[in-house]
């Protein structure tokens, strides 16, 4: 998975490692990763390897997946099988949830980590690109939500939502990639909010990111926060059913700024970005 944008920034608050947590709350819990086939989405799939969990990979590329199920089994995957395909086919996470279901008979966790293409540079006027990116960023996970929803209803799992701090403040070069993430935040919190007043046991987490090392090297003035560990906070988050998770943490700090002093957050951002390389893609 590629993360176009974000706060580059990595703070000095405690992160979620702090927490105490066990790889056996995983261990044989059957769990499905989108968008696993490399960067966040592949550390995830091998973090959860070591677990013992059992796994059911998608991605774009089959080869990409082959190679990523086979290190999983590897590293002690209870189980590890993968379906290839494009979020873009509106009847794609139909299939990999029906995959689950005929495979495992349930499902415990649905970690949603896939992104489509998204340029980075001045937003152009492509409208049909926004609605593109709508289908594969925001609606695909709507559809797997919904379809992945009895099953974890009935072993009172969660949900996994890799998000991004372009999610909850803009950013700059990245309107139709942040529209995606925004749409996001609104329905999964929506979500909540509904399961809990029908006291439906399924925990939502929203994954708040900043800059990974995944993309963007050459338009970003910071050293990004490494993958590896951004992967196993986002399943820890999950497996303790937190609410958000903000990582780096100083993404945290930054949205009180969005509340307190947003003109400064906003020059703040900005500041982080070599337009002239942004203006060369």
């Amino acid at each position: 998975r590629q993360t176009p944008v974000g706060c580059p920034c990595v703070g000095s608050l405690p992160a979620l490692s702090s927490v105490p947590s066990s790889p056996e709350m995983l261990r044989g819990k059957r769990v499905i990763v989108t968008g696993a086939s490399s960067g966040i989405g592949e550390q995830m799939a091998y973090h959860l390897a070591r677990m013992e969990a059992h796994l059911l990979l998608t991605a774009r590329t089959e080869a990409k997946l082959q190679k990523v199920v086979k290190r999983c089994l590897e590293l002690g995957a209870a189980s590890a099988r993968y379906v290839s395909g494009s979020m873009e086919d509106t009847t794609f996470p139909a299939v990999v949830v029906r995959e689950a279901e005929n495979t495992w008979g349930g499902l415990d966790m649905l970690i949603l980590n896939h992104i489509g293409y998204s340029y980075v540079n001045y937003f152009n006027g492509d409208v049909e690109h926004i609605r593109k990116l709508l289908e594969t960023n925001f609606l695909s996970y709507v559809a797997m939500t919904a379809s992945a929803l009895p099953m974890l209803k009935e072993s009172e799992g969660s949900i996994v939502v890799v998000s991004s701090l372009a999610g909850k403040t803009g950013s700059p070069f990245a309107a139709s990639y942040s529209a995606t993430k925004f749409a996001l935040d609104g329905f999964f919190s929506s979500l909540r909010h509904e399961l809990i007043i029908d006291n439906v046991n399924v925990s939502i987490t929203l994954c708040i990111l900043g800059y990974i090392n995944t993309a963007m090297s050459h338009v970003i003035r910071r050293t990004p926060a490494p993958k590896e560990e951004c992967a196993l906070e986002i399943i820890r988050s999950g497996a303790l059913r937190q609410r958000e998770l903000h990582y780096p943490p100083m993404v945290g700090s930054l949205l009180l700024f969005q509340y307190i002093a947003p003109d400064l957050l906003d020059s703040f951002i900005r500041s982080y970005y070599e337009v002239e390389n942004i203006r060369r893609t």
